[in-house]
């Protein structure tokens, strides 16, 4: 999770592996993480063989993204939870570097799959967000 780019040990950036997101709930292979600084992105890639990652957003501790990741642990999904494209919110992006292999018509409605993994994450998160959330937030 350090630097967007983990199964390396250290990002292009030079960042060591979780140094740039705090995990605050694992259940089962979903980890839901915040960013330590900046903006919410998803990690690019994991140590974690079938993660699941779900970034909050830093302001709200709403869950920002979903990601999913190849077999080499690079980010091949992400579902974006937050806000609408083209009229689409949740929308599914495809690829590392965001929507390389989104179709021509841009990013894509979810399918039932995923939203029921949305679905998952969300009772999840309504379960544990009011202890793993304020924990975290009177650490930082």
């Amino acid at each position: 999770m350090g630097g967007r780019g983990s199964s390396s040990g250290r990002s292009v950036d030079g960042k060591k592996y979780g140094t740039e997101y705090t995990s605050l709930v694992t259940y089962g292979n979903i980890k839901f993480v915040v960013p330590n600084k900046g903006n919410s992105k998803a990690p690019k890639e994991t140590m974690t063989h079938n993660r699941v990652y779900v970034t909050l957003d830093k302001s709200t501790g709403d869950p920002k993204y979903v990601s999913y990741y190849d077999k080499e642990n690079k980010k091949r999904k992400q579902i974006d939870l937050q806000h609408p494209h083209a009229g689409l919110k949740p929308h599914v992006h495809h690829g590392y570097e965001h929507n390389e292999y989104d179709s021509p018509k841009g990013a894509s409605r979810l399918t039932p799959k995923e939203k029921k993994l949305v679905s998952t994450v969300d009772e999840i998160w309504r379960e544990k967000k009011s202890n793993a959330w304020s924990k975290w937030k009177s650490r930082n």
